[in-house]
């Protein structure tokens, strides 16, 4: 069976936005089968990122849908910088992204 390893449009403007901050990331996206898009390092934590290109009403894959079930922590669905950088806990409104 193939799987879509298919990158979001904002993926790389996500990852460089939190590269910028300081954070360090790895791409997931080609492990397919449901895995998130990015696992984020910061402070001490780690955060698994769903990556969505479209507005409110984002629909997971029904292998995404499953995997985010099964999994015992947390992951987040976000669709821009803003989202990631809320997903971390930061005030966006106090972030400056060089």
């Amino acid at each position: 069976m193939k799987y879509h390893c298919k990158v979001d449009a904002n993926h790389r403007e996500i990852v460089l936005a939190l590269r910028n901050l300081g954070a360090t990331t790895q791409s997931l996206h080609t492990l397919g089968r449901g895995c998130p898009d990015l696992l984020v390092g910061w402070r001490g934590m780690n955060y698994l990122m769903e990556i969505k290109t479209t507005p409110i009403g984002w629909k997971l894959t029904p292998d995404e849908r499953k995997w985010h079930d099964l999994w015992r922590g947390q992951v987040c669905v976000v669709g821009s910088v803003d989202e990631a950088l809320e997903a971390l806990g930061l005030n966006i409104e106090h972030c400056e992204i060089v």
